[in-house]
């Protein structure tokens, strides 16, 4: 199904809510009209792609009333398979409407276009805050793909890894104490990493993995250390 193919099914749907519908009006794929409304506009891809979206932005100067309109189903958008709930997300924001044809030439209406109004999450905000604030230096370069990350999660109980590492097993105070994180307990009882070991009532020990654990990120945290108390 081409672009072209798009235009009739799509046609066809508006005609019958009401509206008289023209092709290649302006700049515009599909203008339709119903009485005194707005205009509603309809920009056509055979496929979801970045400049589908940007057309249909540019028709925000014409209308409040714009769609996006591509083709689904079996060798339809890859995208809208793959992420279609981020797609409807970004469209929302953008106030943007959305209409999928599909191969036997079904309309289905998605979204309509509305002035979408953010709705901030302040414990996310609050979480993304201490992350930034608890982490020592900037272990991780922006953009990188790698999936372990030198969180401050991990960074405290490196910290715990390296007291274990160097005195053998010790009592959760003293891991607490020396190591300077205030979550030890939660940390060791929780064991996320598989690192630690409790080998007695309030006394843990590092694992093989944890020893692992150690060598892999131990030079790095303290390289990270050494910059934040020199600036």
């Amino acid at each position: 199904m081409a672009e072209v193919d798009l235009y009739a099914p799509i046609k066809r749907f508006l005609e019958e809510q009401g509206y008289v519908v023209k092709g290649e009006v302006g700049a515009c794929d599909i203008v339709a009209l119903r009485g005194e409304e707005p205009p509603l506009v309809v920009e056509l891809k055979e496929r979801l792609n970045l400049t589908l979206v940007l057309q249909a932005v540019n028709r925000l100067a014409i209308s409040e009333s714009v769609y996006l309109a591509f083709r689904i189903g079996k060798g339809g958008s890859a995208t809208w398979r793959s992420k279609g709930r981020e797609v409807k997300g970004l469209l929302q924001r953008l106030g943007l409407g959305l209409l999928t044809v599909s191969a036997k030439g079904e309309v289905r209406l998605v979204l309509e276009p509305a002035l979408f109004q953010p709705r901030l999450s302040p414990r996310r905000q609050r979480r993304l805050v201490q992350e930034f604030e608890l982490r020592a230096g900037d272990p991780e370069a922006g953009g990188s793909s790698a999936r372990a990350r030198l969180t401050a999660y991990r960074q405290d109980a490196l910290r715990c890894a390296r007291e274990l590492a160097d005195a053998g097993p010790l009592k959760l105070k003293l891991i607490r104490e020396r190591a300077g994180v205030e979550r030890a307990g939660r940390i060791l009882a929780k064991n996320h990493y598989g690192w630690f070991e409790r080998v007695s009532v309030g006394h843990y020990e590092l694992t093989a993995l944890g020893q692992e654990g150690w060598e892999q990120w131990g030079a790095r945290l303290d390289e990270l250390e050494a910059d934040s108390e020199a600036n």
